[in-house]
């Protein structure tokens, strides 16, 4: 059986994804209406409910929402790092390369995690062992998926921290992680994440926590990581203006459902969802700029074991009427595959005049509702 209760598929943990092709018509990673569910004592909770998006080499997305949304226990899921019981996958698929993740006993998953598809957690704080110096952590990887005595491994660590910017790396590599600022924790994270040049990195809000230059420092370093690697990125974040000028793909998530997921460009200059301009209205402006102020999102994210009746966001959304506090809205598409759980996603004249004034919104004529992302 494999890790998740299916049959399990042929498929040798020796064997290396990352060098074979990805079949026509298939994307380097898919996830196809994921559904992770916890059963606890107070009731199922809903953590994700029905998560579709693509991803291809050299691509980044990224993932907004408050917490609670679902972005990190999604990538959680995709890295078969929930434990299950309580957790519960009720339904949808995880392809990579076109191979079931969900089909993979526990030792396949073991050679897919670091060296295929690689996470940096969110607290550089907490991820690292406090008792192993920083070399022996990086070389660990190494030494697993790809064969590596431990002088070699070392070498490479040395090489990583270089890569990542930590001076001195020959010394540095021999100090335990008290012995770094929390910058310098999270580039050894995203070493640690890079060691085995993987397909797919995960950073799950790589940025939490460090000061506004240290931030750009290290969104430049994944940039730079990226365009050296080709690897394809997934950034979570709860602020859209982390990923502005980063992501390809946006994706955001509320009460654990995806209710918009467009282009950048689509998501901040035509946002047709009112949790996406919630969002928007919310990124700090730049000093001087008056045009429009800061305004927060009213109220709290819902329970996920008692979800509201009709669309989840109905409670807090101040355009909502009867409809949308009764029933769920249907996914609204546009040929460019841009979506949105709203019933108004299709009023162009009701986004013109409500959506942000930073955004040109206007939503497109060529739009049908009720279709599949």
């Amino acid at each position: 059986m494999g890790l998740f209760g299916k049959k399990k598929r042929a498929l040798d943990p020796a064997d290396d994804l990352k060098n074979q092709p990805v079949p026509e018509g298939s994307h380097l990673l898919e996830v196809d209406d994921l559904k992770m569910y916890f059963h606890t004592q107070d009731g199922v909770v809903k953590a994700v409910d029905g998560v579709s998006y693509t991803l291809d080499r050299g691509e980044t997305l990224g993932v907004v929402g408050e917490s609670g949304s679902g972005k990190s226990v999604t990538h959680m899921t995709i890295m078969g790092l929930i434990d299950m019981p309580p957790g519960k996958i009720e339904g949808g698929d995880i392809r990579y390369r076109g191979h079931s993740l969900l089909e993979m006993t526990e030792e396949q998953m073991q050679h897919i995690r670091g060296n295929d598809i690689a996470m940096i957690f969110q607290d550089p704080m907490t991820s690292l062992n406090p008792v192993y110096t920083i070399g022996r952590q990086l070389g660990e990887g190494l030494r697993l998926h790809r064969g590596y005595s431990k002088e070699q491994a070392l070498q490479r660590a040395v090489e990583l921290l270089d890569m990542v910017g930590i001076p001195n790396p020959e010394q540095r590599v021999k100090d335990y992680p008290h012995q770094f600022s929390g910058g310098m924790r999270q580039r050894v994270m995203i070493a640690m994440a890079l060691a085995c040049d993987p397909d797919i990195l995960i950073a799950d809000e790589p940025t939490t926590a460090l000061d506004v230059t240290i931030q750009a420092q290290i969104i430049e370093l994944m940039q730079e990581m990226q365009k050296k690697n080709g690897n394809a990125i997934v950034m979570i974040t709860h602020d859209l203006g982390v990923v502005a000028d980063v992501a390809d793909k946006i994706m955001v998530m509320y009460a654990g459902h995806p209710v918009e997921f467009g282009t950048a460009e689509e998501i901040f200059y035509n946002p047709v969802h009112p949790y996406t301009w919630g969002l928007i209205r919310s990124i700090p402006k730049p000093a001087g700029d008056e045009k429009e102020s800061l305004t927060p999102i009213e109220g709290n994210p819902p329970s996920l074991v008692n979800l509201p009746a009709g669309c989840p966001f109905s409670p807090r959304c101040p355009y909502a009427t009867d409809r949308c506090r009764t029933e769920m809205p249907e996914l609204y598409v546009t040929e460019t595959g841009h979506y949105s759980r709203c019933h108004f996603s299709g009023d162009a004249a009701f986004v013109a005049k409500n959506a942000p004034a930073n955004s040109r919104s206007a939503a497109p004529a060529n739009a049908e509702e009720g279709g599949e992302a």
